[in-house]
């Protein structure tokens, strides 16, 4: 039996025990550590380079992503580690960032819904097999959201910025879209301000921004 290394981050005491005990109840855990913030958390793993981390999704030092952000390290310094992030929001825009970079290994689960050992720990085996879970409520708010976008402003769009916002959900760059259609790169760039507006988009990270425009597309 193969035993998956988790590392555990969460501020909050009583619920650090609580799933310090839930991992530790399963004879294929071992749990290497627990961390209370991002930093101990970043220490941690990069001493012990468990197999899976289980993170809050909000810890000092800011309270505000600190889940997220230690995904993002690990995909750049160690990719062979899964990671759960645990949080209280339903809302999608966590889960479009923690998956902008990949799907892979990667899980996101609403607190209120993890009831049992073996819901959280089968998202762990998952994760540390190369898998990804998503909590159904939060796919749930994210369709409802393409929704809305797309009646919003996606039957607004010009031929032209459909066609633009088709090779953005191949992933192109500006570059390579220009490319493509022949246009330039500027043009290529103003047409994409355009639909960042029309989809009311103007407001975000460019990053998600070019994300959720594309999750529009595709939920069209």
């Amino acid at each position: 039996m193969k035993v998956i290394r988790v590392a555990l981050a969460e501020d909050n005491v009583l619920l650090r025990e609580g799933i310090s005990r839930l991992v530790g109840s399963c004879a294929d855990f071992k749990l290497v550590g627990v961390a209370s913030d991002l930093p101990g958390l970043l220490a941690l793993v990069a001493e012990q380079r468990p197999d899976v981390v289980v993170t809050d999704i909000r810890m000092p030092p800011t309270g505000k992503d600190e889940g997220i952000r230690a995904a993002t390290w690990l995909r750049e310094h160690q990719p062979a580690t899964g990671v759960v992030v645990l949080s209280q929001y339903a809302a999608p825009g966590y889960a479009v960032e923690l998956l902008e970079q990949g799907s892979a290994g990667r899980a996101y689960l609403l607190k209120e819904r993890v009831a049992s050992v073996d819901e959280l720990a089968q998202a762990i085996r998952t994760v540390a097999a190369g898998g990804s879970v998503i909590d159904p409520a939060v796919i749930e708010e994210l369709v409802r959201a393409r929704t809305r976008e797309k009646n919003s402003g996606l039957a607004s769009l010009t031929a032209r910025e459909s066609e633009i916002l088709a090779e953005m959900a191949q992933g192109k760059s500006n570059a390579a879209i220009a490319t493509t259609l022949f246009v330039t790169e500027r043009a290529v760039e103003k047409h994409i301000n355009s639909i960042f507006a029309k989809l009311g988009l103007s407001e975000e990270k460019d990053v998600n921004r070019r994300v959720k425009a594309v999750l529009v597309y595709l939920g069209g």
